[in-house]
């Protein structure tokens, strides 16, 4: 049973438990005939359509109350075209699977998000991004999208064939049609060293500008109540590869980042009075390593404690404003912050709807352990973020509408216009795409 797998009487539920859904039918095809089949059944039953992976989004993107699809059957790579340095994979197939397969082959993406648990649409639907200063999210190295449109038939677009819909639906939110395969651009099997090292906030923050330009992945986690941070660097190696230590590894990542961090979560939540002292004991158990390993040991790491995020991207240059306001809005306020700010950054792609659509962005990524109320941080950050014309990740909580949309995404009508033409009827219609594209 996945983190997908529906509960009782049919009912579904995302990763972070926040979002539920109760579909009419599941259907689970083993071809795209068969998925083209069932858009086609559904829309003669008068019934809403909607692909979900592993329900890792924390926005309602997924629910549906009409047919729900899952892409569990269709997985696997299709194609490796080694000239053209490509490979074709189908929709369902789970980022750590493509991982590990490509590794297989001796291959790679160029960059990649922190979880790979994701299916690889639902990760590029949605926007899902790692850090980098020349290299973008995962939906910017896709060279190729196949997918099912409204009236059941079978759509390929790239840069050269049907453009239009290829700039759109590489972060299509699920609005154009179901993809069906994707054909990312890869390169040979590399090797990144690795660099974590604690660094005073302030510090971050006035040589931000360096640690970007200097570093090919540079990231950063501020705990909240401390003036702390950790940083990461994560850079391409000539080698030799010098993975994490067994158990050195074993106690940063799963003792320190799983199993201590999953019990400060619970005290927290049960003492919130004890968080400010907690993050300063976290704060101070990280130390600095070093380590070089292929990208996916690099760039992923496990995530067993659950949590609710908002992310937001505002532009690259007012990432130092921002996050002074975020910290003086947590000291001033009496919130109770347990979980650490994590910051990436992304550059300028030319993808209608992706957070970094035309304009270099840095990322600001509020958690809450789960079930711990989220409300008030969320709201009070999301003020500070929209202020600089923050673009909300797709699949991470948020409240902002097609309005805002329209405002901060200069393409926004360009999308709206090619849903019109593909799903004109709105049969991959919810009420999220309701809300964020207007109905």
């Amino acid at each position: 049973m996945s983190s997908t797998a529906s509960g009782k009487n049919g009912t579904w539920r995302n990763w972070g438990g926040n979002v539920s859904a109760r579909p009419a039918r599941q259907v689970a095809p083993a071809s795209v005939d068969e998925l083209a089949a069932a858009v086609r059944r559904a829309a003669e039953d008068g019934l809403k359509v909607k692909a979900v992976g592993t329900g890792h989004s924390f926005t309602s993107i997924a629910a549906t109350d009409g047919v729900l699809i899952r892409p569990q059957l269709l997985t696997g790579i299709r194609r490796i075209d080694r000239e053209a340095m490509t490979v074709t994979v189908q929709a369902g197939t789970p980022l750590k699977r493509l991982n590990v397969a490509l590794a297989r082959e001796g291959l790679s993406l160029t960059n990649m998000g922190d979880i790979m648990e994701q299916t690889v649409s639902g990760a590029t639907s949605t926007g899902t991004h790692g850090t980098g200063r020349a290299s973008g999210s995962i939906a910017a190295q896709i060279k190729g999208l196949e997918l099912v449109t409204a009236d059941g038939s079978v759509l390929t677009c790239s840069e050269k064939e049907n453009p239009d819909v290829f700039a759109a639906a590489r972060i299509g939110l699920g609005a154009l049609g179901i993809v069906t395969a994707i054909t990312f651009a890869v390169e040979p099997l590399f090797l990144l060293a690795a660099r974590e090292e604690p660094m005073p906030f302030e510090r971050v923050l006035a040589e931000f500008d360096q640690l970007w330009a200097e570093n090919e992945h540079f990231e950063f986690y501020w705990f909240p109540h401390t003036g702390s941070t950790n940083t990461k660097r994560n850079n391409r190696s000539a080698g030799p590869e010098q993975p994490v230590g067994q158990p050195a590894g074993w106690f940063e990542d799963e003792f320190l980042s799983n199993g201590v961090f999953q019990v400060a979560q619970w005290v927290g939540r049960a003492v919130p009075a004890t968080v400010p002292a907690i993050a300063r004991i976290s704060s101070k158990a990280l130390s600095a390593r070093t380590y070089t390993d292929i990208p996916y040991k690099v760039f992923t790491s496990p995530r067993r404690v659950r949590f609710v995020e908002m992310e937001y991207a505002v532009p690259r240059a007012a990432l130092t404003e921002t996050l002074r306001e975020l910290k003086t809005m947590v000291d001033r306020s009496g919130l109770r912050v347990s979980f650490p700010v994590e910051v990436r950054t992304a550059p300028a792609d030319d993808i209608t709807l992706s957070t970094a659509s035309g304009r270099d962005s840095a990322y600001v990524a509020v958690h809450m352990f789960r079930g711990t109320p989220y409300q008030a941080y969320f709201t009070a950050a999301e003020r500070i973020f929209t202020a600089h014309e923050g673009r909300p990740h797709w699949g991470k909580v948020h409240t902002r509408d097609a309005e805002y949309f329209a405002r901060v995404y200069p393409r926004f009508d360009e999308f709206t216009a090619l849903r019109d033409r593909l799903d004109p009827e709105r049969l991959f219609q919810n009420d999220y795409l309701r809300r964020v594209l207007g109905s």
